[in-house]
């Protein structure tokens, strides 16, 4: 006994073809205006000149006490004044309110 294999039709094959390019593009598109936010943001806070940005992770996090809830993002990047790599945390507070603890090597 032989399974017959039918192929897929092409209308399909280029339904998945679109739904993966879209999906790519998606992500790549987000990736970049996060990059581009937190080089806005770490120019306000005091490194203006920066290359190689890196977002590590992003984490939700909430205050015990408040039950407030802010984002933190882990960072890596360049410092081209100091001459330095410097990683850390962005922290996320209310009304846009940005700190940092950046450690610089």
């Amino acid at each position: 006994m032989q399974t017959e294999v039918r192929k897929l039709p092409k209308k399909t094959i280029f339904i998945i073809t679109f739904m993966v390019l879209l999906a790519v593009a998606i992500f790549s598109g987000l990736s970049f205006l996060k990059k581009a936010k937190l080089t806005e943001v770490l120019q306000t806070i005091g490194h203006s000149d920066i290359k190689d940005l890196t977002v590590i992770n992003k984490l939700s996090v909430e205050d015990t006490q408040t039950r407030y809830k802010s984002t933190v993002f882990k960072v890596m990047f360049f410092d081209n004044t100091l001459n330095k790599t410097c990683i850390g945390f962005i922290h996320k507070e209310k009304n846009s309110h940005y700190t940092k603890d950046i450690d610089c090597k």
